[in-house]
């Protein structure tokens, strides 16, 4: 399947429009307009862009229009796409720092016409970059370390198996060496009826034998054993060798791919899993920082429901800790809105509140949130809860 190269040009004036459209026609082909703000979510939902340009004149303009797209399209959350703001100079810094915070994924310098036009074309490669690397399906931190346990637990069931089996063999081959002792008795028992002794036993019991007969089929008894009975023995025994060499030579030749597994067991216990909290209190996040601190976790922080979804595209966490009460969206909606994203909806996202009224934890629940914390923090609920979700015991 071909990666989306749709770029949509969102600007209320038509001008303004047609001039970074023709821009970027010189290098792609599939480059859109957007004009009307009454049509702006339809138009986002129809083109479905991969790049989105804000060619507005002005940040507030260009943060109004995205802010109302979050707020108004039932899809725009959903789909993956980068989103390139075109600013002045006046407004450079503050069109940086947002970007920093990923409100937007990058911007240009654009305003007014003439400064590096080229760079606009390159911002645009590069989102479409971006774009096709997050659409691909990447394991998580925390599904790369399920995996690696599953396979070290591999490697004690190899062991354990390739242990029992030379066990077994070991058993097999005492068992044959019994059956020959056991044989060995019963043909020296069977002989000794031949013996001289015996044989007058026998004369006693049966009247009178050929003697050199007798002597002759001790002899042929004698040979039995040693020419044929022993012989089948012996052969019986080594055919349990190869397979008991196989066993210790399959050992060796595991040895290099388990400890392979070990080195990937050590890399994943060096990565930490990414945990997001969206909360809109700085002193939260703090907060958290200190608690979390010595836990084996990394800590993304969001002030708002755009603010995380943006964070979620850039760097998917493993774990949300989502504040109910939230500036633009409420942490329910917001829930709700990253369960409908197909490559999302298994993050865990425990709801953050100051109370537990029944309806909010019902809503919380149907948004598809698995668990609740309440502020303030206890820091072995916080631990205990991150364990539990990560599968980090």
């Amino acid at each position: 399947m071909s990666a989306n190269k749709i770029i949509l040009v969102a600007a209320e004036d038509v001008d303004d429009a047609n001039i970074v459209r023709e821009l970027l026609r010189k290098e792609f082909e599939q480059v859109f307009i957007s004009t009307d703000p009454d049509k702006s979510v339809a138009d986002f939902e129809q083109h479905s862009p991969a790049v989105l340009v804000l060619a507005f004149p002005t940040l507030a303009r260009a943060q109004s229009y995205y802010l109302g797209l979050y707020r108004l399209s039932s899809r725009a959350h959903a789909h993956p796409h980068r989103t390139l703001i075109l600013c002045n100079k006046a407004e450079l810094q503050e069109v940086y720092s947002l970007c920093k915070k990923d409100h937007f994924s990058s911007y240009v310098l654009f305003w007014p016409l003439g400064y590096d036009a080229t760079r606009l074309g390159m911002e645009v490669h590069h989102a479409l970059r971006q774009v096709a690397l997050n659409e691909s399906e990447t394991p998580t931190t925390s599904e790369f370390a399920a995996q690696s346990r599953r396979i070290a637990g591999l490697e004690a069931l190899l062991e354990m198996s390739l242990t029992q089996g030379s066990e077994q063999i070991a058993s097999g081959q005492q068992v044959v060496e019994k059956s020959g002792d056991d044989i060995r008795l019963a043909l020296d028992g069977f002989a000794s009826r031949f013996s001289p002794q015996g044989q007058q036993q026998l004369r006693k019991a049966e009247g009178a034998v050929d003697v050199s007969v007798l002597d002759l089929l001790q002899t042929e008894f004698a040979r039995l054993q040693t020419d044929q009975i022993d012989g089948h023995l012996r052969t019986a025994s080594s055919a349990l060798q190869p397979v008991s060499d196989w066993a210790e030579q399959f050992r060796r030749d595991l040895a290099p791919e388990m400890e392979s597994v070990r080195e990937l067991q050590q890399l994943t216990k060096s990565r930490k899993p990414l945990v997001l909290v969206v909360d809109d209190d700085a002193f939260q996040h703090k907060l958290v920082a200190r608690l979390l601190k010595d836990a084996a976790v990394e800590l993304m922080f969001a002030v708002s429901s755009q603010e995380a979804m943006a964070a979620i595209r850039s760097r998917r966490p493993e774990l949300i800790f989502m504040d109910i009460s939230l500036p633009d969206l409420s942490g329910i909606e917001t829930t709700r809105r990253i369960k409908a994203i197909e490559s999302f909806g298994k993050i865990p996202v425990v709801m953050i509140t100051g109370h537990s009224k029944k309806d909010v934890v019902v809503e919380s629940l149907k948004a598809g949130a698995c668990d609740f914390v309440v502020k303030p923090f206890d820091k072995a609920v916080l631990l205990k809860k991150i364990s539990t979700l990560l599968h980090m015991a």
